[in-house]
């Protein structure tokens, strides 16, 4: 005779079809949404790195005259997963190796 709990009761019955995690939100892992966002910045066409599709939305649309501001959402059509980041500034004075200014 066996003692102790079984495995099945000690987690539990788990549904047909239920959801782990937020329901409906497929988020990229954090490597797979570092190379897509990388490949955003720059300006490099974008791959899924989940399922290889190249229909990958962005939204904002990138313009002509991209104004580096706000959230940025990257998803992919095929698979539903989706990335977002803030666009860091572009400027000199935000760049680490920018020489610093004396008054």
């Amino acid at each position: 005779m066996q003692v102790g709990v079984s495995h099945f009761h000690a987690i539990g019955p788990r549904r047909k079809g239920s959801v782990v995690g937020r329901r409906g939100v497929k988020e990229y892992r954090a490597p797979e949404a570092l190379i897509l966002i990388a490949a955003d910045r720059d300006q490099k066409p974008l791959v899924c790195p989940s399922c290889s599709s190249a229909d990958v939305e962005r939204t904002p649309m990138r313009t002509a005259d991209d104004l580096q501001g706000g959230r940025v959402t990257l998803h992919c059509n095929t698979c539903g997963r989706t990335a977002a980041y803030i666009p860091r500034a572009v400027s000199s004075a935000a760049l680490p190796e920018a020489p610093r200014q004396h008054h």
